[in-house]
């Protein structure tokens, strides 16, 4: 039965912390969230280049964000003003997930769209969480960034990797959690017993 409670943490988070989440759970982060996408992650795992960051016990979004380059600031600390910072896909970064945790110890990957049976099986293993977000936010989640702090690999901008400063972050859905929960394939499962109740009752 899918949870209903809301919670608050702090980045970096435990594996303890994650795996006590439940889908249905509502998470709202806190403290630096890292922007990732698929370019970042091919040159980090299928090139073989490496990040300056720390991303152990870290949260990371799939985004390419829309940013304008301005003079390094107290505001601005990486040049970067934050214009619209959305999430995009996740499953076509599918096989990135358990890289991502066994190689940098990320914990919890936001996204939208969910991920597939190879990632859930990664956050069970390893601990981890996939936090959902409705299409269509990016406003909305902008507004919860403070700051662009830091940015590595920007030869490959917009799909840098963007250290963001967050306040607020959320409410987020446990989508996938490291129990073997997921709604994605929750719903696949009823989507295909009415499809399998449909065509029996046509007699197909």
């Amino acid at each position: 039965m899918a949870s209903d409670r809301s919670v608050t943490l702090g980045t970096p988070v435990t594996e303890a912390q994650v795996r006590a989440l439940r889908v249905g759970d509502m998470v709202t982060l806190e403290g630096t969230l890292f922007g990732i996408r698929d370019a970042t992650q091919i040159h980090m795992f299928d090139r073989g280049r490496r990040t300056r960051f720390d991303l152990a016990g870290h949260a990371v979004i799939h985004t390419a964000p829309n940013v304008r380059k301005v003079e390094p600031s107290t505001a601005f600390p990486a040049g970067y003003e934050p214009v619209c910072i959305g999430t995009t896909t996740s499953m076509r970064m599918e096989r990135f997930t358990r890289p991502l945790m066994r190689d940098y110890g990320v914990r919890i990957i936001v996204g939208k769209g969910g991920l597939g049976a190879e990632s859930l099986h990664a956050f069970g293993e390893l601990g981890g969480v996939y936090l959902a977000i409705i299409g269509g936010t990016a406003a909305l989640e902008t507004t919860w960034i403070e700051a662009i702090e830091d940015v590595d690999l920007d030869d490959l901008n917009p799909e840098s990797l963007w250290k963001l400063r967050i306040r607020g972050f959320g409410p987020l859905q446990v989508a996938m959690d490291s129990v073997g929960g997921s709604i994605y394939a929750d719903v696949d499962a009823k989507a295909r017993a009415k499809r399998a109740a449909v065509l029996a009752k046509l007699g197909v």
